[in-house]
C-alpha cells in the first residue's frame, strides 16, 4: 500500500522540475512561497543561538527574565523589553530549568534593530542570553510527570518556576475556594527548600472571615499571616509594608484572587481574573505563566531580613511575581528529609523510643503523645500523614 501523500509529493517534485528545466531561476524558486511577517514568538531552532565569532563584537547588557517562550526569552531592559534567543554557548547547571522568570541575565544585543524596532524578520532576535547569575531563592518542583521526575542517572530534576525571589507570598481563601491547609504547608516546606521567607495572604475576607479553629492554625505556623480582601481594600495597607522593597512570587490554588491581588497592589497592572466555578468552587486557571509587576516605593523592608540581591531593572519598590495557580504541588524531598520541614515536631522528636521514628506508627511516639496531648496542632500533622504517604519513602 502506497504511503499517505507520497503521489503528492512527486507531483511537487515533477513540478518543480518541469519549471526548472522551462529555464526558471533557481533562486527565485527557492524563495518561492517566502513572504516577510512580523516577530513572531517562537523563533525556529535553527535561529536559537549564534556563531561565537557573531556575538564577540555586539554589546553587552544585564536584564531580567520576564517571560519565558520556546528557544527564547522575553528579557526586561531599564528603557524596554527585548525577546531575545538563547546562544549556542549558553550553558547551566545540570539538575534545574535552564532559564526561568527572574533570571539575572547577560544580553548580547543583536544588530538587526532599526530605530528601536526589529526588522520585519520571524527569525531575527533582538539579541542572544549568554549567561545568567547564579541563582539565589527560587520556586521550584519536580517534574509533574512521574516517568520524568528522574533522569536517567537517577537525580531528581527541579522545575524553577521563578528564581531570584526572597519572600513567597502563599495566597489562600477560606471560601471560594475553601481553605487547603495540606496545600499551604507543602508551599511552606518550598519556601524553605528555595530559601525564601514565606509569608501567607487571606484573601477573601468580604465572603468569610476566617473561624477560631484557621486563626489558630495561622498563629501555629509562625508565619506572617494577612487578612486581606482585593475588593474592599481590607488589610492591603498591611499587606504593602510585607512586601515593601523585596523581590516577592505569589503562589497558591487556582481561584484564591492572586491576580485581583495584582491588580490592587499595582497600579494600572491589569492582570487577567475569572470567577470561580460555583459547582464546585474550584478556580479556574487564568495565569497561563509567571508575570513580572513592579511594586510602587511605599517604604523600607521589613525589619529582620537579609539585604535582596540586586538584580537588573528592579526598582526600590520591589517586584510581584505572579504564577499559574496549582493545585496539586510535588515535593523534590524523601519521606526521612520530611519531619525537619516541621519544626513542632523537634522537641519532641528526640523523645521517641525508635531511633528512625517516622512519627506515624511507631510504638512510644513522643510526636504522636504531643498531638495526642494538644501540644502539636492536629491539622498539622495530618498534612504531614497525608505528605508521608504521597512522597518517597
Amino acid at each position: 500500500m502506497a504511503r499517505k501523500g507520497k503521489g503528492k509529493f512527486r507531483r511537487r517534485i515533477k513540478d518543480w522540475r518541469q519549471r526548472f528545466a522551462a529555464g526558471e531561476d533557481a533562486d527565485r524558486l527557492a524563495a518561492r512561497g517566502r513572504k516577510l511577517s512580523a516577530p513572531a514568538v517562537k523563533l525556529p531552532p535553527a535561529r536559537a543561538g549564534q556563531p561565537v565569532e557573531s556575538l564577540e563584537s555586539l554589546p553587552r547588557r544585564e536584564g531580567l527574565v520576564a517571560g519565558m517562550f520556546r528557544h527564547g526569552a522575553m528579557v526586561r531592559f531599564a528603557d524596554r523589553r527585548r525577546f531575545c534567543a538563547i546562544a549556542k554557548t549558553f550553558r547551566s547547571p545540570a539538575g534545574a530549568t535552564a532559564l526561568a522568570v527572574g533570571d539575572a541575565v547577560t544580553v548580547a544585543l543583536s544588530e538587526a534593530q532599526t530605530e528601536g524596532r526589529l526588522e520585519i524578520d520571524s527569525e531575527r532576535a533582538e539579541g542572544f542570553i549568554l549567561s545568567r547569575r547564579p541563582r539565589a531563592g527560587a520556586l521550584s518542583r519536580p517534574q509533574p510527570m512521574s516517568a520524568k521526575r528522574l533522569d536517567p542517572y537517577g537525580q531528581l530534576f527541579e522545575k524553577v518556576i521563578v528564581a531570584n525571589m526572597d519572600r513567597l507570598l502563599v495566597v489562600a481563601s477560606t471560601r471560594q475556594p475553601t481553605l487547603n491547609p495540606r496545600l499551604i504547608d507543602r508551599f511552606l516546606i518550598v519556601a524553605e527548600r528555595g530559601e525564601m521567607r514565606p509569608a501567607i495572604a487571606v484573601n477573601k475576607i468580604d465572603l468569610a472571615a476566617p473561624s477560631e479553629d484557621d486563626r489558630a492554625y495561622f498563629a501555629s505556623l509562625g508565619v506572617p499571616a494577612v487578612l486581606c480582601s482585593a475588593v474592599t481594600g481590607a488589610g492591603l495597607d498591611e499587606l504593602r509594608g510585607l512586601l515593601a522593597g523585596r523581590r516577592t512570587v505569589l503562589a497558591g490554588a487556582s481561584g484564591v484572587g492572586k491576580s485581583s491581588l495584582i491588580n490592587a497592589l499595582v497600579p494600572g497592572a491589569e492582570a487577567a481574573t475569572r470567577e470561580v466555578r460555583m459547582k464546585d468552587e474550584r478556580g479556574r486557571h487564568t495565569t497561563a505563566s509567571a508575570a513580572v509587576y513592579d511594586l510602587p516605593a511605599t517604604g523600607a523592608a521589613d525589619g529582620g531580613a537579609d539585604a535582596p540581591v540586586e538584580l537588573p531593572t528592579v526598582g526600590a519598590g520591589g517586584v510581584l511575581v505572579d504564577t499559574p495557580g496549582l493545585r496539586e504541588l510535588g515535593l523534590p524531598i524523601g519521606g526521612d528529609e520530611l519531619p525537619w520541614y516541621f519544626p513542632e515536631f523537634e522537641p519532641y522528636a528526640p523523645l521517641c523510643r525508635m531511633s528512625r521514628c517516622t512519627h506515624v506508627h511507631e510504638p512510644a511516639c513522643a510526636v504522636i503523645r504531643a498531638v495526642d496531648e494538644g501540644l502539636i496542632p492536629p491539622r498539622r500533622y495530618d498534612s504531614y500523614l497525608r505528605m508521608r504517604e504521597s512522597i518517597e519513602p
